[in-house]
């Protein structure tokens, strides 16, 4: 089997690329047995082409499932934030607000407290 282009591919229905996918798993696992059982150099050699392009038909197949029509109201959609994201954003900022602000010597005197000689001498 000659090395399969993409752009041959871009034409091919998907019924027609996922019966070429199919022929081409046979294939290669026709080659691999060939390769366990002793085959000829060109059979070992033809392993890579058939991964190859067993790749370039998964590839075509997956471009036409992104530019399915369907796609372009779930792009919209993804990046425009929900409601409840903005919300939630919003009572953050409020809470902390209304915090008071914490002093630096709060905030060493807390983690000193946290790792003293006593809690050190229990462990």
């Amino acid at each position: 089997m000659a090395k399969i282009k993409a752009r041959d591919l871009r034409g091919k229905k998907k019924e027609e690329l996922l019966k070429q996918l199919d022929d081409l798993k046979n294939e290669l696992s026709q080659l691999r047995v060939a390769k366990v059982t002793g085959g000829a150099a060109s059979k070992l050699s033809k392993i890579r082409v058939v991964r190859k392009s067993i790749a370039r038909v998964q590839e075509v197949l997956q471009g036409q499932e992104v530019q399915a029509p369907g796609s372009e109201t779930q792009e919209d959609q993804s990046s425009a934030p929900p409601a409840q994201q903005a919300r939630r954003e919003s009572a953050d900022q409020e809470t902390a607000e209304e915090r008071p602000p914490l002093l630096h010597s709060q905030i060493c005197s807390q983690s000193l407290e946290a790792f003293s000689i006593d809690k050190i001498k229990s462990v």
